[in-house]
């Protein structure tokens, strides 16, 4: 069974209201409409559709709309600093000296005192599974690592949530992390805290959970239960009894379904509005979606998009990409165009290689600490190039998901058949490439294909990695984006959220410290890299592996106006406080979008 990144069990047409028509849209949900409905909620009436004129608003030719200056303004490429910078149209016009920039100014231009704040071309996470994350944060109570450091903080917070549970009702929480919150759950412990509220809590993996006997009893669990269609199946313990333990997407969603509200116009709204104010309150101008954007979701999410607070883009799974027929007119991949009136791009095709290394299966050519057991990959090589060589005769870029070096390989090999080096598509990406080796970087420079780390695994898993997983050797090399820089491989860095906290802030800072939150090691110091290197991770380069270069990522004439403003710079603040700096605006297309 594949354990990738993210569970879709929250795609499933039982969780929803049905059916659901909004703006003319008249969506009957389906295994794969969970994007429409929950996007046709949030059009509501009178949105503009696909195809309509520029949302820019028209500015007088030869004007200046907006001046900022007296801060640190940062262009990420060419100079290393500049004193003011002019917007006109939502678009860049000139940085430079502040002698040089005022003089643009006219009586209607607005000039914006950066009082010493730090201006940076606008954040962007390039792996952000949105709309995933927003129901998670929505429907489920996150009890994880970040808000519970130890097992007795879980378990007090737990017996809080349910005194504070009406009575007929469940406690549904979510992020449990077995590695970091003290091993696995069982129904006996659950029990302790409650035998007639029905406790379900989700690990962060997404594939397993754990309940008590009354979730076990309300969703009519019974003893002799046995696997279900799918792989779906229920833990037991020594004595042969249920354990509380739930593994794969079946099984869950047998225990979810009684404990979840149906989810609602109201509740789609609520979730994917907040989520998206969140990404961008912590830095982020843009985020893409990999893999769980489906073809059917594009026009009511574009719709979504034209009201976002930051910019949106997406790409669509393998079994999914004939989809992209209808938008070749377009642009993807390199060549992609914002939709009209919206802030929504198309990317690539996503493939999954492998599962994940803190569940062991990821695949690895040796085995991982303790074990004889190196995973496996989700599909053969000659599968892989097969999948992979079908993506290029579409004339799109791959986005291979691949944890393990093992599933490296494979990837490579397939990429390397279909498209000889060639960037004419758009990037290939190896997502996250967590155990990458040095070989892997040095052929990866060869075919001009980038990876994009997870950064977030080195600060919260480094020491699982060291002690539990892979061995102090091995672990010191995940996440290599030191040996990238030195290879002169361009990488990005993203969240891979909800897998781990959204904000491009603690990306940097692990980059930059590989500091583990866990115990305050250092997990493989020679894979740092500098601020500069870690900034352009999360600004130039995410914008060329979503196809966006010549748009976004720098402050340069002629880009979008986008902007993340810092109260502090991150060159001049303790690195290992970089995560600490308030973020104070973000500025999408020349407007104001959080502060």
């Amino acid at each position: 069974m594949c354990r990738a990144c993210v569970s879709p069990v929250l795609n499933h047409p039982s969780l929803f209201e049905s059916p659901l028509a909004f703006s003319g849209l008249s969506i009957a949900p389906t295994r794969r409409g969970f994007m429409a409905m929950s996007t046709a909620a949030l059009l509501g009436a009178g949105l503009p559709a696909i195809g309509g004129g520029s949302a820019r608003a028209a500015t007088a030719e030869g004007t200046i709309d907006t001046i900022f200056k007296g801060g640190h303004i940062i262009p990420i490429v060419g100079p290393s600093s500049a004193e003011a910078i002019a917007v006109s149209g939502g678009k860049i016009v000139k940085l430079g000296a502040a002698a040089d920039i005022m003089p643009m100014a006219t009586s209607n231009t607005k000039v914006i005192d950066l009082a010493g704040r730090t201006l940076l071309p606008g954040l962007i996470d390039p792996h952000n599974h949105t709309v995933l994350s927003a129901f998670y944060l929505e429907l489920l109570t996150d009890v994880g690592y970040l808000r519970n450091k130890t097992r007795d903080d879980l378990i007090a917070n737990l017996r809080l949530l349910t005194a504070a549970t009406p009575e007929g009702a469940w406690v549904m929480t979510s992020n449990f992390d077995n590695l970091l919150q003290g091993g696995d759950l069982s129904r006996a412990e659950l029990d302790k805290i409650s035998t007639t509220t029905p406790i379900f809590v989700w690990y962060t993996n997404g594939h397993d959970a754990c309940v008590n006997s009354a979730a076990l009893k309300a969703a009519g669990i019974h003893e002799n239960i046995g696997e279900l269609p799918g792989g779906g199946r229920f833990g037991r313990g020594p004595d042969g009894k249920l354990n509380g333990l739930v593994y794969e997407e079946m099984a869950i969603l047998k225990v979810i379904k009684p404990g979840l509200p149906k989810i609602t116009p109201a509740i789609a709204i609520a979730a994917v509005s907040k989520f998206m104010q969140a990404c961008a309150a912590s830095g982020n101008t843009l985020i893409h979606e990999p893999g769980t954007m489906r073809s059917e979701w594009i026009e009511p999410f574009t719709k979504l998009a034209s009201q976002a607070p930051l910019r949106t883009s997406a790409s669509l799974m393998y079994e999914d990409m004939k989809g992209y027929e209808p938008y070749r007119k377009l642009g993807i991949g390199p060549k992609a165009t914002q939709f009209a009136d919206s802030l929504f791009t198309l990317y690539g095709v996503k493939l999954i290689g492998d599962g994940s290394n803190q569940t062991e299966t990821g695949a690895q050519t040796k085995p991982y600490l303790n074990s004889t057991s190196s995973g496996a990959p989700n599909f053969s090589a000659e599968q892989m190039k097969e999948m992979v060589a079908k993506v290029k005769a579409a004339g799109l870029p791959s986005l291979i998901h691949c944890n393990g070096d093992r599933a490296i390989d494979i990837a490579l090999d397939a990429i390397e058949a279909a498209y000889a080096g060639s960037t004419e598509l758009g990037i290939n990406r190896i997502e996250h490439a967590t155990m990458a080796r040095q070989d892997q970087i040095e052929r990866m420079k060869k075919l001009n294909v980038e990876p994009s780390f997870l950064m977030n695994h080195v600060t919260l898993y480094g020491a699982a990695y060291r002690d539990q997983i892979f061995g102090p050797e091995r672990a010191a090399f995940m996440d290599p984006a030191g040996a990238c820089d030195k290879a002169g491989l361009r990488f990005t860095l993203h969240t891979d959220s909800p897998c781990s906290p959204i904000g491009p802030l603690r990306l940097i800072r692990t980059a930059v410290t590989r500091l583990c939150e866990i115990d305050n090691s250092v997990i493989g110091p020679d894979q740092a890299v500098s601020v500069q290197r870690a900034l352009e991770a999360v600004t130039i380069d995410a914008a060329r592996q979503v196809g966006q270069p010549d748009r976004l990522g720098s402050l340069e004439a002629g880009k979008e106006a986008d902007f993340t403003i810092l109260e502090d710079n991150p060159f001049t603040v303790d690195p290992a406080k970089i995560d600490a700096i308030k973020v104070s605006e973000t500025w999408v297309g020349g407007n104001k979008k959080f502060g």
